[in-house]
């Protein structure tokens, strides 16, 4: 008599007999169905246990459970802690931080750019939520207010904030938070078979999800200018109502990246370094956004003004 023969000779008197479940793929020599065979022992975690003298061997999931877990998955991004006391002592806007000049500084910088942010639209017009932070050439600041500004934004109650790292020949954004890098913007670009869902970093700040600029690779122009990314970039801006997206741009004088994602762009923010930049060059980048509605500057790095405190509470009596 078979062992399969013998278990099925044995089920009706077995009925109370512990069971083990274990899960075996579709497509192996197992029946689809439930079948019953005898086993001494079953090894868990490489420690022999005895069992009882069955074990149901069950199908695999359907393709649609299968499916259903993996859009759980993806429904889920994958979670970071930013130090929060580390960016403060960077200089970085922080909740946690206190009132400071600083956070008012950005405070007033965001204002009209939500209310732009969120203003009807003409027809035609790129969606305003879209905003590009870049400069005229590297080291004026840029990364430093992309972060800000988007630290700032994630404070607000009625608006949920993502930080894209779009500076994809030398990404800064999760170096500049003390992150890993991981893949990104490039790689959704890349593999069509990769979800925005797939790259996403949740924080330890609720509003606040970072899209990192990923994988590097010497196409990154043609694939910022593609359909893929005005996809994308369509999709980002409509998924969620309260959302403002915030892009840490390439600077505009050195990279032809910056003003092909310009043109995706519905607001502009040009960092201009204070007593650094020059005249020539701060013409030139305005030059190349020709065309572009909504064009803003941050004058960074002012040295201080006498007699104002770096931190100041208002005291009612």
């Amino acid at each position: 008599m078979s062992i399969i023969e013998k278990a099925a000779s044995r089920i009706d008197r077995q009925r109370n007999s512990a069971v083990a479940t274990a899960v075996v793929p579709a497509d192996s020599a197992v029946p689809t169905d439930v079948a019953v065979v005898e086993t001494p022992n079953l090894v868990i975690d490489n420690v022999a246990a005895p069992i009882a003298d069955t074990v149901v061997i069950e199908a695999a999931p359907a393709p649609e459970a299968a499916a259903a877990q993996l859009g759980a998955a993806r429904a889920n991004p994958r979670r970071v802690e930013l130090d929060l006391a580390k960016m403060r002592d960077m200089g970085l806007v922080t909740a946690a931080g206190g009132r400071t000049s600083l956070l008012e500084e950005f405070r007033i910088i965001k204002r009209p750019l939500l209310k732009r942010a969120f203003a009807e639209r003409a027809s035609g017009d790129l969606p305003p939520n879209l905003i590009m932070v870049t400069s005229s050439l590297p080291g004026e600041g840029k990364t430093y207010c992309a972060i800000n500004l988007a630290m700032s934004i994630a404070m607000e109650l009625d608006h949920t904030v993502l930080l894209v790292d779009a500076d994809v020949a030398r990404p800064s954004v999760l170096r500049t938070l003390g992150l890993p890098a991981e893949r990104g913007l490039m790689d959704i670009l890349v593999d069509d078979k990769l979800d925005m869902s797939d790259v996403l970093l949740r924080t330890n700040v609720d509003t606040l999800t970072i899209l990192p600029a990923g994988t590097g690779t010497p196409r990154a122009t043609e694939l910022l200018a593609s359909s893929t990314m005005t996809s994308l970039v369509t999709e980002i801006a409509n998924r969620y109502p309260d959302r403002v997206v915030i892009f840490d741009s390439p600077p505009l004088l050195l990279t032809s990246e910056s003003r092909v994602l310009a043109s995706h762009m519905g607001q502009i923010v040009m960092v201009v370094e204070a007593q650094t930049t020059t005249q020539h060059a701060v013409k030139e980048a305005l030059h190349r956004l020709e065309g572009i509605k909504n064009v803003n500057l941050i004058y960074n790095k002012t040295r201080d003004i006498p007699g104002i405190e770096e931190t100041y509470d208002y005291h009612y009596g």
